[in-house]
């Protein structure tokens, strides 16, 4: 049993995490991981987690959270009448294969890998924060299938090997074809939900009987840091949402590239 001093610090920053990532989730429809992956991390370390396994608790631990963040962050938008439900229907099916090809990659690649893989998108996700124009476009409206299908089973791939819920994915798709930021953040939301319900099982799969892992763990998912974050990510994803609907986000968006950034550059530092 770890020290009760390093419990203390593991339950301070997960609430402090919680908090930032239910705010992120209303504000930008994502589902929180990009914050909560980098902080369980960190986190799981102070518990001396196995290295072996780490990351891989990190990503399965964020999308389980992000479930229920999702859920409520897609209902307090739809009640706004801003979802493209039509969008989301003709993903049913392409987003949570590209979730299942992601746990069949966790379960086979190491810490290192996945680590590296969260910093290389990381980077991109990071960039295109810090650099994006709402007037770059590569459309006029969405595209029809299979390339329409083909982008739901990258965004569902990519977004389960980090542990987030696809609305940072989404939010580029939706607004390089024209559609307003708003729509974007808000049918990003329901993006999340097809991706961490298959992914909450898909970790739960690959990390089956591994070694190293910590107590009260099934899987890739620790359930102690679930149920310390849950409770608080849903309790301020309403206020993001408010934000969302009120403010412009282009401070928010360079502060959060920044962070990225940073996450990507200490990742690939633990791989030296």
């Amino acid at each position: 049993m770890p020290p009760a001093g390093e419990l203390i610090w593991f339950a301070a920053a997960l609430a402090g995490a919680g908090t930032v990532a239910g705010v992120l989730a209303g504000l930008f429809g994502i589902g929180g991981g990009a914050i909560l992956v980098p902080v369980f991390y960190q986190a799981f370390g102070l518990l001396h987690v196995d290295d072996a396994v780490r990351m891989h608790l990190s990503v399965g631990t964020s999308l389980a959270i992000i479930v229920p963040t999702s859920i409520r962050s897609f209902m307090a938008h739809k009640k706004r009448g801003a979802v493209d439900l039509a969008l989301l229907r003709s993903w049913i099916v392409p987003v949570p294969l590209g979730v299942v090809a992601a746990s069949l990659i966790a379960a086979h690649v190491s810490s290192g890998g996945l680590r590296g893989i969260f910093a290389l998108i990381a980077i991109l996700v990071g960039l295109r924060m810090l650099f994006n124009q709402e007037s770059w476009r590569l459309g006029a409206d969405l595209p029809p299938n299979p390339v329409r299908a083909a982008v739901g089973g990258l965004i569902g791939l990519l977004s389960a090997l980090m542990g987030i819920g696809g609305g940072v994915l989404n939010n580029t798709f939706m607004t390089l074809y024209g559609r307003s930021v708003h729509q974007a953040v808000a049918t990003s939301a329901g993006v999340g939900v097809l991706i961490s319900i298959p992914g909450l099982f898909g970790y739960l799969w690959a990390g089956w009987d591994a070694p190293g892992l910590p107590p009260f763990s099934t899987g890739y998912i620790n359930w102690v840091a679930v149920a310390l974050i849950i409770p608080i990510t849903l309790l301020v994803a309403p206020i993001g949402v408010r934000f969302a609907h009120a403010l412009g986000k282009r401070q928010l968006e360079i502060g959060f590239g920044l962070f990225m950034l940073s996450v990507a550059a200490r990742f690939f530092y633990s791989l030296t």
